[in-house]
């Protein structure tokens, strides 16, 4: 067991991590072709990057037209997005002010015939209206008054004449 220290020896001879192999990292494979200073990061060297060639190969038609296919779904879907959160909203608003303003303009008609069915009233509410009324639609007279009624020409079916001068006066 060599991981154990020796009995009756102080804590300086125990290894900083009991239980696990204490060879040099470059014995063990750990740092092994990595810059020591970056060998507990995991950070490869140069020499264990591959080629610039080999890694960055250009993607092939079919990756980039799933690529661009995914592209497209994103904006479409950013679109469908927009609309609802932007033009839906404002088309209502739109079409509830439109409706606003048709009411506000039926409410002010309707005020305006309110005003003259008032003064309507009041006149009603005078003897001499009512009288004017009773003669006019219902041909009513007072006591001992004479109706009297034109009777109207019936028009004739024959067309006017035209008065002629005689051939010889001039006017």
């Amino acid at each position: 067991m060599p991981d154990r220290p020796a009995p009756g020896a102080g804590a300086a001879s125990v290894p900083k991590s009991v239980g696990r192999e204490t060879r040099p990292a470059s014995e063990r494979g750990r740092g092994a072709g990595r810059d020591p200073k970056n060998a507990d990061r995991g950070h490869p060297t140069d020499r264990d990057r591959p080629a610039d060639a080999e890694r960055r190969q250009r993607p092939s038609d079919r990756v980039r037209r799933r690529r661009t296919l995914v592209k497209v779904g994103l904006a479409g879907l950013l679109l469908v997005g927009f609309l609802f959160v932007f033009v839906y909203p404002t088309r209502t608003f739109l079409q509830q002010r439109n409706q606003k303003n048709d009411a506000e303009h039926q409410l002010e008609v309707l005020h305006q015939q309110t005003e003259k069915l008032k003064e309507q009233t009041k006149k009603l509410g005078t003897d001499a209206e009512v009288e004017r009324i009773a003669r006019e639609r219902f041909g009513l007279v007072r006591p001992g008054e004479t109706p009297y009624v034109p009777i109207p020409v019936p028009p004739s079916t024959q067309p006017p004449t035209v008065a002629t001068a005689p051939a010889g006066s001039q006017p």
